[in-house]
């Protein structure tokens, strides 16, 4: 096919002599979120060389890229993806970039105030052979402080999962606007696809290829020129440079889901999401996943994590927020919101033996679990444990042990969650 194509100066491909279909028509070589159409593939040069893909109508541009310049197949790309929920394509706006080198690394853009923003996010799945719809999402105004460690909760069936399809470009939303480092999700959907990470629950990682493999491929999906790729430098960061020619099938699962957050990694997104990560995971191999994942915090990463252990939320994340029935029902820093159950027990074990409660003590109401143990349970905002102390030495009795214990967010999560969904209820009875 000599002279059926030529690159000109700007590294774009267009149409070779002679009146062949597509003459002068200029190439596009658009990005991972655009697989859905042959017209909109890109891969990187040296995997697709010698293929199908780069067969007649498909020239490289200077960056390695594929570009197919067929302009039937140009129109279709009016269209570039689908909702799995509803069948149904998503456009592209007119206004959206289509050229890998036209969009900005999204990484490198000045950190905004917020990673994530939702408002008025709602989604409605219709309902299918006589059975009602689904409103999966309510009204959600959501903001995640750039830089976080963030958690996001909720019950089984919240819309939490519905929530970060949106947001990752796999579900449409039904109403409201969602930005992703300052991007519109859907006025500058390919910034906005390129901010953000998304390592999912399922493991989802080809057997056959090695960690350095996949990071290659994936990196080439998300178009990431091989000069700027940080292969060995993500592998490292998620400890698995001595595995990185090791076939993915001999890892273990700790190992596997670390490669995951690599693969989320590999274009340097400002935004991580981790979809239930240590599911299935055994103790120290959690330590190790959190421990990595701490690190790319620190690092400037801000962190979206969904979990069912309520635990580990507690413990690494400083913003909390909690979805029930399509709702966002709590959203504070964890500090704050483990403040709204004002609670806190006291255990306090004496040398004495008591056979009932001393007077300087009946003013706290305290519990006698055992001869010698007082239970108090108080309000940290109205009474401090120093007050207890005063009266034990005021009874004159020895203390020879003390422990305490703070409310903890399972106690706030069930009583934020246990409400009914009111409107369910009221839809139900009409």
């Amino acid at each position: 096919m000599a002279g059926r194509s030529s690159q000109n100066g700007a590294g774009s491909v267009t149409g070779g002599g002679g009146g062949a279909f597509g003459e002068n028509v200029v190439a596009r070589a658009v990005g991972a979120d655009d697989v859905a159409l042959v017209a909109d593939l890109q891969v990187d040069g040296g995997v697709a060389e010698g293929s199908a893909v780069a067969g007649d109508g498909a020239g490289f541009h200077d960056d390695g890229l594929v570009g197919i310049h067929d302009p039937v197949l140009n129109m279709l790309a009016a269209f570039n993806n689908i909702d799995p929920a509803d069948a149904r394509m998503i456009a592209i706006g007119g206004g959206q970039s289509t050229s890998s080198t036209s969009v900005m690394n999204a990484s490198a853009d000045p950190s905004p105030e917020n990673a994530v923003e939702t408002v008025g996010l709602s989604k409605t799945y219709v309902g299918r052979r006589g059975e009602p719809e689904v409103r999966a999402l309510r009204n959600v105004d959501l903001r995640i402080p750039a830089g976080s460690f963030f958690g996001l909760l909720g019950p089984n069936g919240a819309g939490k999962s519905t929530l970060i399809n949106i947001l990752a470009g796999l579900v449409v939303r039904t109403a409201g606007e969602a930005r992703i480092w300052g991007y519109d999700i859907d006025r500058d959907m390919r910034a906005a696809r390129r901010a953000i990470g998304v390592v999912p629950q399922e493991l989802n990682i080809d057997p056959f290829f090695t960690p350095r493999e996949l990071l290659e491929v994936q990196a080439g999906l998300y178009g990431v020129p091989k000069a700027t790729r940080r292969t060995d430098d993500v592998l490292a960061a998620v400890g698995l440079t001595r595995q990185a020619d090791a076939y993915a099938r001999t890892l273990s699962g700790g190992m596997r889901r670390r490669l995951l957050i690599a693969k989320a990694m590999v274009h340097a997104p400002p935004v991580l999401v981790l979809d239930e990560p240590s599911a299935g995971v055994d103790v120290d191999l959690r330590r190790q996943l959190w421990s990595n994942v701490r690190d790319l915090n620190r690092q400037g990463t801000t962190v979206l994590l969904t979990t069912h252990y309520l635990e580990e939320a507690q413990a690494l994340c400083d913003h909390i927020a909690i979805i029930n029935h399509g709702r966002l029902i709590a959203c504070e820093p964890t500090e704050a919101l483990l403040r709204r159950l004002d609670t806190k027990e006291m255990l306090v074990t004496v040398a004495e033996t008591l056979n009932g409660v001393p007077a300087p003590l009946q003013r706290f109401q305290p519990e006698m679990t055992a001869p010698g143990r007082l239970l108090f349970r108080y309000p940290p905002s109205q009474t401090h444990s120093g007050e207890i102390l005063a009266a034990l030495r005021e009874a004159n009795l020895t203390v020879t042990d003390l422990a305490t214990r703070e409310a903890e967010l399972e106690e706030i999560f069930l009583s934020l969650t246990s409400q009914p969904d009111e409107e369910a209820g009221e839809e139900a009875s009409r």
